[in-house]
This record gives C-alpha cells, sequence and structure tokens, in this order.
C-alpha cells in the first residue's frame, strides 16, 4: 500500500484517490494474457503504472490499494481506513490506464456539490466515482464483492447523487481481457497521433446534472 499526498501546504484538503489494484485479473489470463492485466504493457508500460501517471498528473493525493482482498467491498475499505481524514475519495480502478487527469479533478471538485458522483461516458458509467466524506463510515463497512453500489443506491433515495457526463472515453476504457488491451493501445495510438483531439481537450466540466439520478444498480459496483 502506498500514498501519497500533493498539493500547496496549507491549501485546502482534496479528495483522495483510490487506485484499486487488488483484484485477480482471473478473466485477462483466461483471455490468453501471459502476465496479471495490470503488469501488462501499455505503450511500453504497465497498465497500472498508465493509471498512476494520470493520477500523479491530476495534482491530487492518491493511495494505492494493493493488498490482496477478497473482494472489491474489502479493498474499496481498507483504503478509506487507511486515509480515514480525507475530505473525500475517489475509487478508481487500476484497469483504467486512460482516464485522463482533467476528468479526476472535474469528480473531485463536483464532489462540493453532492455526496456521490458517477461520471457517464456514451450512456455508460464509468469511474472514478466520487463519495463524500459522509459516506466514510458506510465505505470502510464494505465487504465482498458487491463493491459500493448500496451506498450509492443509499445517497440516491436522498437526492444527493449527481450524474456527471463526460466526452473522456478513458473513463469506461477498462482492461480485462487482451482484447480490451489492444482496443486501449488503438486508442492510446490514436491519441498520440499528431493533430489528433486527446480525451482531455473535450472534457466537460461539472455541473449539477440529474442529482439522484437512478442509475443501474449493477453498474455502481466500482470494479
Amino acid at each position: 500500500m502506498t500514498t501519497r499526498f500533493s498539493g500547496t501546504p496549507g491549501a485546502t484538503p482534496a479528495p483522495v484517490v483510490l487506485v484499486l489494484a487488488s483484484g485477480l485479473g482471473r478473466r485477462f489470463r483466461a483471455s490468453g494474457g501471459q502476465v496479471h492485466k495490470l503488469q501488462a504493457l501499455l505503450a511500453g508500460r504497465p497498465v497500472l503504472e498508465r493509471t498512476l501517471d494520470a493520477v500523479r498528473a491530476s495534482g491530487l493525493p492518491w493511495h494505492l490499494e494493493d493488498a490482496g482482498h477478497p473482494g472489491m467491498g474489502d479493498s474499496i475499505a481498507a483504503a478509506v481506513r487507511a486515509t480515514s481524514a480525507a475530505p473525500g475519495w475517489l475509487v478508481l480502478p487500476g484497469d483504467l490506464p486512460l482516464v485522463q487527469p482533467a476528468t479526476l479533478r472535474a469528480v473531485a471538485a463536483a464532489l462540493a456539490q453532492a455526496d456521490v458522483v458517477l461520471p457517464w461516458c456514451q450512456g455508460v458509467r464509468g469511474h472514478p466515482v466520487g463519495f463524500s466524506a459522509r459516506c466514510g463510515a458506510a465505505l470502510m463497512a464494505l465487504a465482498g464483492e458487491e463493491g459500493a453500489s448500496s451506498i450509492v443506491r443509499q445517497w440516491q433515495v436522498e437526492g444527493r447523487v449527481l450524474r456527471w457526463d463526460t466526452a473522456d472515453t478513458g473513463c469506461i476504457t477498462d482492461i480485462d481481457t487482451t482484447d480490451d488491451l489492444a482496443r486501449a493501445e488503438a486508442l492510446w495510438q490514436a491519441q498520440a497521433t499528431p493533430g489528433a483531439r486527446a480525451p482531455d481537450d473535450r472534457t466537460s466540466a461539472p455541473g449539477p446534472q440529474a442529482a439522484g439520478h437512478a442509475t443501474h444498480p449493477g453498474e455502481c459496483g466500482c470494479q
């Protein structure tokens, strides 16, 4: 486990990005992968390092949760306990190497308007999912594979969930199979092409859109 804090001394504390890297990656190996998916190379660097590059570039404090845990809920709970003094958290699976730093900053900023922030791109819910400090006790009590779906539903009832739409396809480009890795590699190369518009340039500003929007419970597991 690693925790890094950045920013200007004396500045208002920012939400902590929780990078989850405890999964076994069985689907990736089953699809033909020869290494753990987070260690697979994307444009010459491991997938996890690409994700961490974006996190570091965001300027937000972050915590890497890479100890073995039996389920997604256990991973989230451990990461929140390790950063319990934070004013909020952004739950980010380590297999999202194309997520843009601006997306992380925007979700963090949007937590000033809601207790849960759900990014959406092209009709698909993505990551990171933002949680305010008021969610801390519930997050620390999580266990099992479900993740944080129950917490999202709880705050939806109270009208404190904000849907935030973005054009950053990196927030929905996760690596579960070797085909996913190949698609991510193609997207990476396209973004690196001179004249191509990177998703970071198109990330929309956060706004109080559809607070309490009825999301699909199965899509809120922070997996």
